[in-house]
């Protein structure tokens, strides 16, 4: 292996400054950036030493590093900044064999073809399509071994979040309904260049062999879209709009009075699979 030159040496050299249009912000500490990809690796080792493991938005290579240092045998990075390709280019050449460097926008790339499997992604995601990116992978989620991704701290937190809190919401049952949640530590504005306005968190994400309830997808998503939409008003009255509203909440053992905030995955689970026998012929 090539010793690379200091983050900001890089940066440097390459001019690179963080673009708001891609949601950049740099990450430049060396053990913050080790702590990222040591947890993801202690929880789900499999894609670092047989499999692949795929980084969203490696700018400046810091999250890059840290994942080739780790051991990672086979890594692909996914980047749609031009400016980051020749520095990319200077790791993979310092990690032989290890680092294929995909010039792509993310949300047009099918993860699911990037190498051998098992494969787990590692991000520090762009701010503004985040949450985009992971409901993409979460509808695909048997492809992955696991995610260990970092978001806004207020998005952590909706996706761990749990009934009868603030929180709690569409991005919270879709995720848990598909994925074992931990929120592994939090990163202050000041380890990143420039400082975001928001603290942000690390989430580990590890798919479940089977989801939490039985369920179709597409109406789930119907049900849930439909409850939270008008969170404070009564289901009752809120799922008027995708079918008796009175059977659904009987078909999930749930009073009609209740708000959506209040109710679990398997009780809306247990809706969609309603929807689905109204639309099968008898």
């Amino acid at each position: 292996m090539t010793a690379l030159p200091p983050l900001r040496e890089v940066i440097a050299k390459y001019g690179l400054s963080a673009k708001k249009t891609l949601g950049q912000n740099f990450i430049l500490d060396t053990n913050l950036l080790d702590r990222i990809a040591r947890s993801s690796k202690q929880r789900d080792p499999e894609p670092f030493e047989n499999g692949t493991v795929i980084e969203v938005g490696p700018g400046p290579g810091g999250v890059t590093r840290a994942i080739l240092n780790n051991g990672a045998k086979h890594l692909t990075v996914i980047e749609k900044d031009e400016r980051c390709l020749g520095l990319l280019n200077d790791i993979s050449a310092a990690y032989p064999d290890r680092l294929t460097v995909l010039n792509a926008d993310a949300l047009t790339v099918d993860a699911r073809t990037l190498g051998g499997a098992p494969r787990s992604i590692i991000s520090n995601l762009p701010y503004n399509v985040g949450t985009l990116l992971l409901t993409g992978w979460l509808k695909r989620a048997d492809a992955f071994s696991s995610f260990t991704l970092m978001f806004q701290k207020e998005v952590a937190e909706r996706l761990a979040a749990k009934p009868r809190s603030p929180d709690y919401g569409r991005l919270s049952i879709l995720t848990q309904w598909l994925c074992e949640v931990e929120i592994l530590f939090t990163v202050p504005p000041a380890c990143f260049t420039p400082p975001p306005k928001v603290t942000s968190a690390v989430v580990f994400l590890k798919p479940r062999p089977q989801p939490l309830a039985p369920a179709r997808l597409d109406l789930l998503e119907k049900v849930t879209a439909a409850a939270f939409n008008q969170r404070r008003k009564m289901l009752r009255s809120s799922l008027k709009s995708v079918g008796d509203a009175e059977k659904l909440c009987a078909a999930a053992n749930v009073p009609p009075t209740a708000r959506a905030e209040e109710i679990g995955i398997e009780s809306f689970c247990a809706m969609a699979r309603f929807l689905e026998n109204q639309s099968c012929p008898s």
